[in-house]
């Protein structure tokens, strides 16, 4: 006799439970009014300790020999400086601690002496963002159309200091400002080194954009992204970033390279970030103004040789 096959006994595994992602998870609940009133009396003490540390600040500032104007173009306070560095403990990174800081002071330093300050323009461009960088958006800040018109303000008086670019690590020297240099009598009065991330703006996807718009500088420092990625595109030099964003903003099927601040300001969409060919790229701005300021230790000398020719 055969025997048969005996039946095979399964059995069903236990369902291993999925992870909860923690946005699934149940989550605490917050007693909005309580944080509400909590963040109202920070704010208040805030708001306190700014104006506690603004009047010190003024106090610092009518204490000092040099004049009040001489204070804006000077570096910022290397105590300070080092402060900030180590501070970075919660949320707030390090660009938001020196914003807020940069403003406080800007403030404080404002309210002794007003002073003007014009910049290579239009609002926008990389050299009005140094310019908030170095003076704070409490400084005037007036925009001209060229970098002549930045020296010639500067020299007639009708500014305290002029900001105008002197080098970009990719393109080199800026031509027109050294020459500049060699017409009127102004000197460098400090300088401020910006990072430069130029990004793709426009209204439109990028496989619609048949037109890009921007400085001949900022063209020439994405050249090989813009190559790579949109070949489709015309090239139009403009004379600053933030007229080729305001070209973005206003015609069909058009993009600009520009600041993510210029996107903000003119409404446009980032539609690639951070296409410059160099991610060192920086550029060097010059303070300028009709008084050289005094040695500190830590300066920089700028030689300027002109030869008959």
């Amino acid at each position: 006799m055969g025997n048969k096959d005996p039946k095979r006994v399964t059995s069903k595994k236990a369902p291993v439970p999925k992870p909860v992602r923690q946005s699934e998870a149940a989550a605490p609940r917050v007693n909005l009014a309580s944080l509400a009133a909590e963040i109202g009396k920070v704010d208040k003490e805030i708001i306190r300790l700014a104006n506690r540390r603004a009047a010190l600040t003024v106090r610092q500032i009518q204490g000092q020999p040099l004049p009040a104007k001489a204070l804006f173009a000077s570096s910022p306070d290397a105590q300070l400086t080092a402060l900030l560095d180590k501070s970075v403990t919660g949320p707030l990174q390090l660009p938001a601690l020196r914003a807020i800081f940069r403003e406080l002071v800007s403030g404080a330093r404002q309210a002794v002496k007003p002073v003007r300050v014009v910049y290579l323009g239009p609002e926008y461009s990389f050299t009005h963002l140094a310019a908030i960088e170095r003076f704070g958006s409490s400084a005037s800040l007036i925009p001209v159309s060229n970098i002549a018109a930045v020296f010639e303000e500067v020299n007639r008086g009708h500014a305290d200091y002029g900001i105008a670019p002197i080098e970009n690590s990719t393109d080199g020297r800026i031509v027109d400002t050294l020459d500049m240099f060699t017409r009127l009598p102004l000197k460098i009065c400090g300088e401020v080194q910006l990072p430069i991330h130029h990004n793709l703006l426009a209204r439109c996807p990028r496989n619609e954009v048949s037109e890009i718009y921007s400085k001949p500088q900022a063209l020439s420092q994405c050249r090989e992204w813009l190559s790579r990625n949109m070949p489709q595109s015309r090239l139009v030099e403009v004379t600053s970033t933030s007229t080729a964003a305001q070209l973005a903003r206003d015609r069909a099927g058009a993009a600009a390279v520009a600041s993510r601040q210029a996107a903000v300001q003119y409404d446009l969409q980032v539609i690639a970030e951070n296409i410059e060919d160099n991610p060192s790229n920086v550029t060097r701005f010059a303070i300028i103004g009709d008084e050289a300021t005094k040695p500190t230790g830590r300066d920089k000398t700028a030689v300027l040789v002109q030869i008959p020719h």
